[in-house]
């Protein structure tokens, strides 16, 4: 296994132009190792000037400015700072001397375990301190033994501090338990829960939880520069579970993993297909649709607005219903009552996987945000100060509570870490074209119109005709309204448009739309109702539908049972497209 370079030489990016991205091959992709993320463009001074300048709630600020600072050291104490100035509605951090008991959310009943964290009356608003060394995130397939001993070293380290520490192994599982299953109530909202998936909050909560648990670890074992790894499921060469996970003899071993996937190619489709080539080809289409195809505004990847006094779940955006959930599910145990360890939100936290898992999907949100072409990905930024404003509350690497906020984590450089470079075979992995042939015109004489169909109970393959604004390829979203799910399963739904064939098992086809999943996690009446939006243009453009004034619209479901109401489908008009190739990004 390569060597991870410790300590690293610098703390600012290159202002070198070099690509990020070398051409992939589609299957076996061959990453050259480097220290730094990087990216280019055909016009290289705009590039340069577009990764110095980031927007945020000031302005726009140069990048690399903000990763100098003077004096301070990685463990600075947390300061008080000034609060800007109060938005209208943000969510606030949880009260912790309110917190409740956790429920199981496959049984309904309370857990029989505290998952509140210790309190504390000295609460300090986090200030991010000086990046005097950058860390780097490895992809975990390519970590040394050197690395893979400090690692385990710090996770086992962690395990054996005192129960009543907050930076202890299972405190900190704990804060996955205590924010995703109704342990907290929104402040000032009565009974209302607080919860950070299905929303806008999804990314950024996470971000804020990895980036104290590196910390934790890195003061345990007095190396500063030591950074999470990422577990690359988005790459044909890390959709297996990395190996240092599986050694009993290992800290980061759990025994509560699904056996029959230890070795496994993950299946980010959960479609039941055998064949490895197969899984890994719908694996890169599933990653191209998430996170170039089927996107149409930035809600569509963030995650739907999520402000005080809202019910829980407005929508999850394309990379938490799919990828992040397929791999949650994937690892979760199924001999276990409720899918632990990882297949449960309380438990997910208790494998080391957990944050593993989790580095890749912020990863996710650091190449969105940065890295790809402009022309592929509509805006990227929220200025929304209801989101920027909200908080969070976490105990960091020296056991003092600190308030966070969002606005303070949308650029992971300024926190003072970055990812190895790892090519992304899935960035132009666009299904091959296909021609609506006899057998889908057929099926349209037989499939009834979506207006006559809705509200249906989704538990077996539908199919309907849904009208198009406009003939031809429009700039339109398909929009699927009024998904009123159980929240105590895992349920997830697959969407094609105009499929040519029956094999629901192949995803890498120009008809995969998107899906939505979800992991089971709490609210008070087990319900829920949310949308999402999937991006047509690309669609069509690899269909003929130039003379169509309607669209065979299929939804396979891939849980068992019932869960699942889905209130009606549209297609409407893409408001925010894309910015034109030779817009900077």
């Amino acid at each position: 296994m390569a060597s991870l370079p410790l300590p690293l030489p610098t703390a600012t990016p290159s202002s070198q132009s070099r690509p990020v991205f070398a051409r992939p091959s589609y299957f076996i992709s061959h990453a050259k190792r480097s220290n730094r993320l990087r990216v280019s463009c055909a016009d290289a001074q705009k590039k340069k000037e577009a990764s110095r300048d980031v927007e945020t709630p000031i302005g726009k600020v140069d990048r690399r400015n903000m990763l100098l600072g003077l004096g301070g050291g990685l463990y600075s104490a947390a300061n008080l700072i000034p609060t800007p100035g109060a938005s209208a509605n943000p969510i606030k951090a949880p009260e912790l001397d309110k917190c409740g008991v956790a429920t199981n959310l496959n049984t309904g009943e309370k857990l029989d375990m505290n998952c509140c964290p210790p309190t504390s009356e000295n609460i300090a608003d986090y200030q991010l301190p000086p990046v005097v060394q950058m860390k780097v995130r490895p992809s975990a397939h390519r970590v040394s033994p050197e690395y893979i001993f400090k690692y385990n070293m710090a996770i086992d380290r962690m395990k054996r501090l005192p129960k009543d520490d907050p930076r202890n192994f299972m405190q900190q599982a704990n804060i996955h338990c205590a924010y995703c299953n109704g342990a907290y109530d929104q402040p000032g909202q009565g009974t209302l829960d607080l919860q950070v998936h299905n929303s806008w909050l999804f990314f950024p909560f996470h971000r804020w939880y990895l980036y104290f648990y590196e910390r934790i670890m890195g003061k345990l074992i007095g190396d500063p520069t030591f950074a999470l790894p990422f577990w690359n499921w988005d790459n044909p060469k890390g959709m297996t579970i990395p190996p240092m996970f599986l050694d009993p003899k290992s800290a980061l071993y759990d025994s509560k993993r699904n056996q029959d996937n230890l070795k496994a190619v993950l299946d980010l489709g959960m479609t039941g297909n055998k064949d490895p080539l197969q899984v890994v080809s719908n694996n890169l289409t599933i990653m191209h649709t998430e996170m170039v195809r089927g996107n149409a505004s930035v809600y569509d990847f963030m995650g739907k607005p999520y402000r005080e006094g809202d019910k829980v779940n407005p929508g999850p955006g394309s990379a938490e219903r799919g990828s992040h959930t397929a791999v949650h599910v994937f690892v979760g145990d199924p001999r276990e009552p409720s899918g632990e360890d990882l297949g449960n939100f309380y438990s997910a936290g208790r494998d080391p996987l957990f944050y593993c898992h989790h580095a890749n999907v912020d990863r996710m949100w650091t190449l969105w945000k940065y890295f790809l072409p402009s022309n592929k990905v509509p805006e990227r930024t929220i200025t929304d100060p209801d989101f920027l404003n909200t908080s969070f509350l976490f105990y960091d690497e020296n056991a003092q509570l600190v308030r966070v906020t969002v606005k303070d984590c949308v650029d992971n450089l300024r926190m003072g870490y970055d990812f190895e470079r790892i090519d992304l075979p899935w960035l132009d992995y666009r299904p091959p074209p296909q021609t609506a042939g006899a057998k889908v015109k057929r099926t349209r004489k037989s499939a009834e119109n979506a207006e006559t169909v809705f509200p249906l109970k989704l538990d077996k393959i539908v199919r309907v005709l849904v009208p198009k604004t406009r003939k031809g390829v429009a700039d339109e979203v398909l929009v699927i309204e009024d998904i009123t799910v159980d929240t105590t399963k895992f349920l997830k739904f697959d969407v094609f448009v105009n499929d040519e064939d029956d094999n629901v098992e192949e995803l890498d086809k120009a008809a995969y739309a998107g899906t939505y999943a979800q992991v089971p996690h709490k609210t008070n009446n087990k319900t829920a109702t949310t949308s999402i939006r999937l991006k047509l243009k690309e669609l069509y453009e690899d269909m003929d539908v130039a003379d169509d004034d309607t669209v065979l619209v299929t939804l396979v479901p891939r849980h068992e049972g019932d869960g699942v109401i889905i209130g009606g489908i549209k297609i409407i008009e893409n408001t925010t497209p894309a910015k034109p190739a030779n817009s900077s990004g």
